[in-house]
């Protein structure tokens, strides 16, 4: 599986950004995708995950009531909408897949990893 994450920019607080996750392979839908980011300094964070069917989903508390996450099986494609953003949401973003577990929460539970897009929230 190849994953292609896009979507990031430079907004201000309080704007939204819809990140995707594009993948390659027909057995797409069979993987649990997660969201996570990672700030200059930090560890990576987990962010959000939906199970292989999209009818879980999980995401961090620190993003809770602002994120969602979404997949359309027909375009092999996951989806981040990010809502309200704040400028401790500035990171960069990565997607990633695992077919190993219903919901995944921690980076070592994923075995495909996109490149990231750059997420940027001035105030």
């Amino acid at each position: 599986v190849q994953l292609q994450a896009s979507g990031g920019g430079l907004v201000q607080a309080g704007d939204s950004l819809r990140l995707s996750c594009a993948a390659s392979g027909r057995t797409f839908r069979r993987y649990t995708v997660g969201w996570f980011r990672q700030a200059p300094g930090k560890e990576r964070e987990f962010v959000a995950t939906i199970n292989w069917g999209g009818s879980s989903t999980y995401v961090a508390d620190s993003v809770k009531g602002r994120f969602t996450v979404s997949r359309d099986s027909a375009k092999n494609t996951v989806y981040l909408q990010m809502n309200s953003l704040k400028r401790e949401d500035t990171a960069v973003y990565y997607c990633a897949a695992t077919s190993n577990y219903e919901l995944g929460y921690v980076a070592h539970e994923y075995d495909y990893w996109g490149q990231g897009t750059q997420v940027t929230v001035s105030s």
